[in-house]
């Protein structure tokens, strides 16, 4: 989140008629710059998650010294909204933290070890998947994919125990777009790849990426699939995409093979 250094509530200098109904014109201006900035400095509250502590921005402001300008009040903000956090308990966790599926949101939370042990066993929540499996001797003939009704070479798959069938997911500028698949069709590919059959329901997913060449199937945590569209999300330039989207993906599929089990 960033903001301009300028004062947002700064107005263009109304022409000058005469000395008092520009001096009335001056409290009005200031007025409404007043109101501006508090509107401002409300809508940064609200990216920055709460604090565990009970401590506000301001209070953060204060107890860094010095005066209390937008500027330091938008610093602290931002500050605030970087901190990694639970997002079921709100305490801080570290960059390597735990992660539970919520499934009936599809929503992957980032969690702190006591509400993963707490909540691991609830019906809402999975924990993710902890396997990482590089299938170089995958067999996906273009007919099966073209079955599969994927407009781009890059998607993954689960099995929602929710929805009752195999769901695939393809990135694209705005996020995940989700699409269930036939039935048969899904059969077909498990057919020609039996370890597709030990795919566990929910936490766990097969990316396909035949946007490579050779193309790259792997098994990988669900967090790890949504991750690949967070990835897309954050790089995406354009109407295609750009540049900075294949070295991303490429760069992701590197990670992810360095990190995999061959087989």
């Amino acid at each position: 989140m960033s903001a301009d250094d300028g004062d947002p509530g700064d107005q263009p200098p109304a022409r000058a008629v005469g000395a008092g109904r520009a001096g009335a014109r001056r409290p009005i201006a200031d007025a409404v710059a007043a109101k501006r900035r508090a509107q401002l400095v409300a809508g940064l509250r609200g990216f920055a998650r709460p604090d565990p502590a009970g401590r506000s921005v301001e209070k953060a402001v204060a107890g860094a010294g010095g005066p209390t300008t937008l500027n330091s009040v938008i610093a602290a903000a931002v500050a605030a909204a970087a901190e990694e956090r639970c997002d079921l308990c709100q305490t801080t966790v570290p960059e390597d933290h735990r992660h539970l599926l919520n499934l009936y949101e599809r929503r992957i939370e980032c969690v702190c070890e006591s509400c993963w042990a707490l909540r691991s066993g609830d019906a809402d929540y999975r924990p993710v998947g902890a396997r990482t499996l590089w299938l170089g001797d995958l067999e996906l003939p273009d007919d099966v994919w073209a079955s599969f009704q994927i407009p781009i070479g890059l998607a993954f798959f689960m099995e929602s125990s929710v929805a009752g069938c195999v769901v695939a997911l393809y990135p694209s500028p705005g996020g995940a777009t989700e699409s269930e698949l036939h039935f048969s069709s899904w059969s077909r590919m498990v057919e020609l790849n039996p370890i597709l059959a030990d795919l566990e329901p929910d936490i766990e997913g097969l990316i396909v990426n035949r946007l490579s060449e050779p193309p790259s199937y792997v098994i990988a945590p669900i967090d790890r699939c949504y991750a690949l569209t967070g990835t897309i999300k954050a790089n995406w330039e354009g109407i295609s995409g750009g540049p900075g989207v294949r070295e991303a993906v490429s760069s992701f599929f590197d990670e992810l093979q360095a990190q995999a089990v061959a087989l």
